[in-house]
Protein backbone atom coordinates (compact mmCIF):
# COMPACT_ATOMS: atom_id res chain seq x y z
CA UNK A 1 0.00 0.00 0.00
CA UNK A 2 1.05 3.12 -0.74
CA UNK A 3 0.76 6.66 0.49
CA UNK A 4 0.09 8.83 -1.84
CA UNK A 5 -3.17 9.88 -3.64
CA UNK A 6 -3.83 6.46 -5.39
CA UNK A 7 -3.87 5.13 -1.89
CA UNK A 8 -7.97 4.88 -2.57
CA UNK A 9 -7.91 3.54 -5.95
CA UNK A 10 -6.37 -0.09 -7.38
CA UNK A 11 -5.17 -0.71 -10.96
CA UNK A 12 -7.14 -3.52 -13.32
CA UNK A 13 -4.80 -6.16 -14.46
CA UNK A 14 -4.76 -6.66 -17.81
CA UNK A 15 -3.57 -10.25 -20.20
CA UNK A 16 -0.95 -8.35 -21.29
CA UNK A 17 1.52 -4.77 -21.44
CA UNK A 18 -0.15 -4.49 -24.69
CA UNK A 19 -3.33 -5.93 -24.21
CA UNK A 20 -4.44 -2.23 -23.33
CA UNK A 21 -2.68 0.95 -25.30
CA UNK A 22 -5.63 2.86 -24.20
CA UNK A 23 -4.35 3.35 -20.75
CA UNK A 24 -4.79 2.12 -17.20
CA UNK A 25 -8.12 1.45 -15.51
CA UNK A 26 -8.75 2.34 -11.96
CA UNK A 27 -11.49 1.81 -9.87
CA UNK A 28 -11.85 3.83 -6.50
CA UNK A 29 -12.39 2.09 -3.39
CA UNK A 30 -15.40 3.47 -2.27
CA UNK A 31 -16.97 1.33 -5.44
CA UNK A 32 -15.30 -1.69 -4.56
CA UNK A 33 -16.63 -0.96 -1.10
CA UNK A 34 -20.27 -0.35 -2.16
CA UNK A 35 -20.15 -4.25 -4.05
CA UNK A 36 -19.21 -4.99 -0.70
CA UNK A 37 -21.92 -3.93 0.86
CA UNK A 38 -24.70 -4.93 -1.88
CA UNK A 39 -22.92 -8.19 -1.53
CA UNK A 40 -23.40 -8.78 1.93
CA UNK A 41 -27.21 -7.42 2.11
CA UNK A 42 -27.96 -10.10 -0.51
CA UNK A 43 -27.13 -12.94 2.04
CA UNK A 44 -30.43 -14.01 3.89
CA UNK A 45 -29.52 -13.51 7.68
CA UNK A 46 -28.01 -10.42 7.02
CA UNK A 47 -30.28 -7.27 8.64
CA UNK A 48 -27.76 -4.43 8.43
CA UNK A 49 -23.98 -3.25 7.21
CA UNK A 50 -22.36 -0.96 9.31
CA UNK A 51 -22.82 -0.52 13.58
CA UNK A 52 -26.44 1.23 13.50
CA UNK A 53 -27.34 4.56 14.88
CA UNK A 54 -23.45 5.44 17.18
CA UNK A 55 -21.66 4.23 13.67
CA UNK A 56 -23.51 6.67 11.74
CA UNK A 57 -22.77 9.33 13.99
CA UNK A 58 -19.24 8.59 13.88
CA UNK A 59 -19.21 8.33 10.09
CA UNK A 60 -21.03 11.69 9.73
CA UNK A 61 -17.91 13.12 11.60
CA UNK A 62 -15.35 10.93 9.75
CA UNK A 63 -16.85 12.40 6.82
CA UNK A 64 -17.50 8.94 5.38
CA UNK A 65 -19.64 8.46 2.16
CA UNK A 66 -22.87 6.53 3.40
CA UNK A 67 -21.81 3.81 0.64
CA UNK A 68 -18.15 3.11 2.66
CA UNK A 69 -19.95 3.03 6.23
CA UNK A 70 -19.46 -0.49 7.63
CA UNK A 71 -16.77 -1.44 5.53
CA UNK A 72 -12.86 -1.45 4.74
CA UNK A 73 -11.27 -1.81 1.60
CA UNK A 74 -7.66 -1.85 1.65
CA UNK A 75 -4.42 -3.85 -0.40
CA UNK A 76 -2.16 -6.11 -0.03
CA UNK A 77 1.88 -5.97 -0.88
CA UNK A 78 0.19 -7.78 -3.89
CA UNK A 79 -2.51 -5.74 -4.87
CA UNK A 80 -4.96 -7.95 -3.59
CA UNK A 81 -7.71 -6.90 -1.56
CA UNK A 82 -8.12 -6.95 1.80
CA UNK A 83 -12.11 -6.32 3.30
CA UNK A 84 -13.21 -5.71 6.52
CA UNK A 85 -17.56 -5.45 7.08
CA UNK A 86 -19.37 -5.11 9.89
CA UNK A 87 -23.07 -6.75 10.05
CA UNK A 88 -25.98 -6.50 12.00
CA UNK A 89 -27.66 -10.40 11.75
CA UNK A 90 -31.05 -11.17 12.11
CA UNK A 91 -31.94 -13.02 15.47
CA UNK A 92 -31.58 -16.81 15.55
CA UNK A 93 -29.51 -17.18 12.47
CA UNK A 94 -26.69 -19.62 12.98
CA UNK A 95 -23.87 -16.70 13.16
CA UNK A 96 -20.82 -18.89 12.35
CA UNK A 97 -22.99 -19.95 8.70
CA UNK A 98 -23.66 -16.27 7.37
CA UNK A 99 -20.85 -15.48 8.43
CA UNK A 100 -19.31 -17.48 6.10
CA UNK A 101 -21.68 -16.95 3.64
CA UNK A 102 -21.02 -13.17 3.47
CA UNK A 103 -17.12 -13.83 2.87
CA UNK A 104 -18.00 -16.26 -0.18
CA UNK A 105 -20.66 -13.86 -1.68
CA UNK A 106 -18.26 -10.83 -1.11
CA UNK A 107 -15.25 -12.42 -2.62
CA UNK A 108 -17.36 -13.87 -5.83
CA UNK A 109 -19.04 -10.62 -6.60
CA UNK A 110 -15.51 -8.59 -6.10
CA UNK A 111 -13.64 -10.75 -7.33
CA UNK A 112 -15.93 -11.07 -10.61
CA UNK A 113 -16.43 -7.40 -11.04
CA UNK A 114 -13.17 -5.85 -10.42
CA UNK A 115 -10.83 -9.15 -11.83
CA UNK A 116 -8.82 -8.48 -8.64
CA UNK A 117 -8.20 -11.19 -6.22
CA UNK A 118 -9.35 -10.82 -2.34
CA UNK A 119 -7.13 -11.82 0.01
CA UNK A 120 -9.26 -11.76 2.95
CA UNK A 121 -12.70 -10.81 4.05
CA UNK A 122 -12.80 -9.76 7.77
CA UNK A 123 -16.42 -10.25 9.24
CA UNK A 124 -17.23 -8.19 12.36
CA UNK A 125 -21.00 -8.94 13.81
CA UNK A 126 -21.47 -5.85 15.61
CA UNK A 127 -25.21 -7.48 17.09
CA UNK A 128 -28.38 -9.19 15.73
CA UNK A 129 -31.43 -7.74 15.85
CA UNK A 130 -35.21 -9.26 15.72
CA UNK A 131 -37.46 -8.54 12.42
CA UNK A 132 -39.70 -6.39 14.83
CA UNK A 133 -36.66 -4.21 16.06
CA UNK A 134 -35.51 -3.73 12.47
CA UNK A 135 -39.18 -2.91 10.77
CA UNK A 136 -39.32 -0.02 14.11
CA UNK A 137 -35.90 1.20 13.50
CA UNK A 138 -36.79 1.60 9.87
CA UNK A 139 -39.90 3.12 10.94
CA UNK A 140 -37.78 5.63 13.61
CA UNK A 141 -35.19 6.94 10.71
CA UNK A 142 -37.66 7.86 7.90
CA UNK A 143 -38.85 11.72 8.03
CA UNK A 144 -42.68 11.64 8.80
CA UNK A 145 -45.11 13.96 7.88
CA UNK A 146 -46.86 14.15 10.75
Amino acid sequence: MSNSSENNESTIPTLSEDSNSLGEIRINHSVVANIVRLAALEVTGVVAVGGGFVDGIADIFKSKKGDERGVRVDEDEVGDYKIEIRVILRFGVELAVVATDIQQRISEQVEKMTSKNVARVNVVIDGVRSEEEQAKEDWDHQPHTD
